[in-house]
């Protein structure tokens, strides 16, 4: 067989495995690029409480894809965060990371776990007032996340030192998480109004039911989110992402490990 008809074979052979491999063909990448570093390399001192990595999320268990508890992000994101970081420092205060980079995978387990309307052991916490049928038609679960293109970002604010934070017993200690900050989950932020991964109104950035203080406390995180280039989202008072972020239509598959 002569060369170039060995070289029109493996084009071929390329061209089908793009259209028949579901990940490529979505723009979903399962290797991780060179691109993205993991927090740490650039924040050191950052605190994290990697939430899918546990159970204590609203699927209750860990989440697929979060073999290790880290955080992975674009490098431009990750040099934005360095900027936020360092202003909080110089009032005492730290961030707090929950979710950066989410594999496909793990946007795919919610999507199931969301199905599955039978299953409620979580409800108690993370969304007490929602039925879990509308939690699609509702806007809660989708299909595709922003995290997994790499430059979103959930995350909070400590004050320096971080108290001690509750020790969460999986499916026992369950309080509703749209409950003042003393009766709820006792996480070390700052009061925001509303727990991580609230599904309830009282989550919405710039819901004015609240209170004055988790107001003035998301409003400190917004306007330093958005002096670093950070987008916030207005259903998720932890949510942000980088404005003019790298892979804005590239959806990756990659293990956090």
């Amino acid at each position: 067989m002569s060369q170039t008809m060995i070289g029109k074979l493996a084009f071929i052979t390329w061209c089908l495995f793009l259209f028949y491999n579901p990940g490529t063909a979505m723009g979903e990448v399962t290797s991780i690029p060179a691109e993205f570093t993991e927090i740490r390399a650039v924040l050191p001192d950052v605190l994290m409480d990697i939430r899918y990595y546990t159970p204590h999320n609203f699927v209750g268990t860990r989440v697929d894809g979060y073999k290790a508890p880290k955080c992975y992000l674009t490098r431009q994101a990750a040099q934005a965060l360095a900027g936020v970081q360092r202003d909080l420092a110089a009032s005492g205060l730290t961030l707090k990371i929950y979710d950066c980079y989410r594999p496909q995978k793990a946007v795919n387990h919610f999507v199931r776990w969301a199905a599955a309307i039978e299953d409620t052991q979580t409800k108690a916490e993370f969304y007490p007032k929602v039925d879990k049928k509308n939690l699609f038609k509702d806007g809660y679960i989708a299909e595709k996340s922003g995290h997994s293109r790499g430059s979103t970002i959930d995350l909070t604010i400590v004050t320096i030192p971080a108290a001690p934070q509750e020790k969460y017993v999986p499916h026992k200690n369950l309080r509703a998480c749209y409950l003042p900050h003393e009766k709820r989950f006792r996480d070390n932020g700052i009061d925001m109004g509303s727990g991580f991964d609230c599904f309830d109104e009282k989550s919405h950035t710039l819901n004015k039911t609240i209170g004055s203080s988790p107001r003035l406390h998301r409003a400190l995180l917004k306007n330093i989110m958005e002096k670093h280039g950070f987008v916030s989202y207005d259903k998720e008072w932890w949510h942000y992402t980088l404005k003019g972020e790298p892979f804005p239509d590239t959806y990756f598959d990659f293990d956090i490990e």
